[in-house]
């Protein structure tokens, strides 16, 4: 039985270190799994919908406005560096003040729209891996198949973070984890550009 490379290739780009990866596994770290899930489904969902947009042909639209993809990498490098100062100043509590809780739902999907791993990934499987049908075939094959693939990768990561409670049991060790986490991050909003 073989796996065809489509999937091999969309679940290693999502599974790599990225901005959802850092933000799910500082947050399965801060607040624990449950706390996450929202985080979690908007993720899932916002990852599908861009998918689909991406088999629609939206790479095209971005192409012929640079003005307006010029506007979504500087969102999302604010976005990002704003994400990442909040894991810098971060403290071990889990989050019981309005301020410091786990990303919400709508929150995480609109996140997705100006996540460049997220896009960079999707407009690479679609032109590497196209599908036999029209737009909208493309679009409910890459939308179902980032989604699906996604969750199984959104639950890891945030389990993951979930355990390294586990070793950051002093404040300095969760001060480091954050930390790393916030530069990681940080350094997204840089990559944006090139």
């Amino acid at each position: 039985m073989t796996v065809d490379p489509f999937y091999g290739f969309v679940f290693l780009g999502l599974f790599s270190p990225g901005p959802n990866v850092i933000l799910l596994t500082a947050s399965g770290a801060r607040f624990g799994i449950r706390p996450t899930l929202p985080h979690v489904f908007g993720v899932v969902l916002g990852v599908g919908l861009t998918a689909a947009l991406t088999g629609l042909g939206i790479a095209a639209l971005l192409q012929r406005l640079p003005a307006l993809e010029l506007a979504l990498k500087c969102a999302a490098s604010l976005w990002m560096l704003y994400m990442a100062w909040g894991l810098w100043t971060a403290e071990r509590r889990r989050g019981r003040a309005e301020r410091d809780r786990p990303m919400r739902f709508g929150e995480a999907v609109l996140f997705q729209w100006v996540n460049p791993k997220v896009w960079a990934v999707e407009l690479a499987a679609a032109s590497a891996y196209p599908g036999d049908g029209g737009p909208w075939a493309e679009a409910v094959r890459l939308g179902l198949s980032f989604s699906g693939l996604n969750l199984g990768v959104c639950l890891l990561w945030i389990s993951a973070g979930a355990l390294l409670t586990y070793l950051l049991t002093t404040p300095a060790a969760w001060r480091i984890f954050t930390r790393i986490m916030a530069v990681a991050l940080g350094s997204f909003s840089v990559m944006v550009f090139l």
